[in-house]
């Protein structure tokens, strides 16, 4: 990842096996300040990763945050120098790549169980609220105001 993170770009990668981020990389989690909740399975992934403190200030806050504290964070793995995350990622790619598959899709499958049912849950609960709240006059007020800037 490169370049900037913002609400779905960054919990996309709660759903990435090995992500790497440029160091020049920015990430933002801005639901609550456009008058939205989180999206993309993030109220339950994040938590997971990151702790429930670090994921309730990442996603109340909102703030903008660097690619040293997302990997801090656990949104990825490293934070690497800029200009080069695809090659870092590439790379890891071409090592899973050599390894036998059956052992790895094994793992991965082991990794995920018992969270799919959650996630998929969470998803559900997550789209109704955020539509619900995309229409409110507090969403629209934000949106506005971040057209007009």
């Amino acid at each position: 990842m490169e370049g900037h993170a913002v609400g779905i770009g960054t919990t996309l990668l709660l759903h990435c096996d090995l992500a790497y981020a440029g160091d020049g990389a920015r990430f933002r989690l801005p639901f609550t300040a456009l008058g939205l909740s989180p999206e993309g399975g993030s109220s339950y992934l994040l938590p997971l990763v990151a702790g429930s403190k670090r994921a309730a200030e990442l996603l109340m806050l909102g703030e903008p945050f660097t690619a040293a504290e997302a990997a801090a964070a656990g949104l990825v793995n490293a934070a690497v120098p800029a200009g080069t995350a695809l090659e870092s990622a590439l790379g890891k790619a071409r090592a899973l790549a050599a390894l036998p598959r059956s052992s790895i899709a094994a793992t991965k499958q082991a990794l995920r169980r018992g969270h799919e049912e959650a996630v998929a849950r969470t998803f559900g609960e997550e789209a109704e609220v955020f539509h619900a709240l995309r229409r409110a006059p507090e969403a629209q007020v934000a949106f506005a105001a971040f057209l007009h800037r």
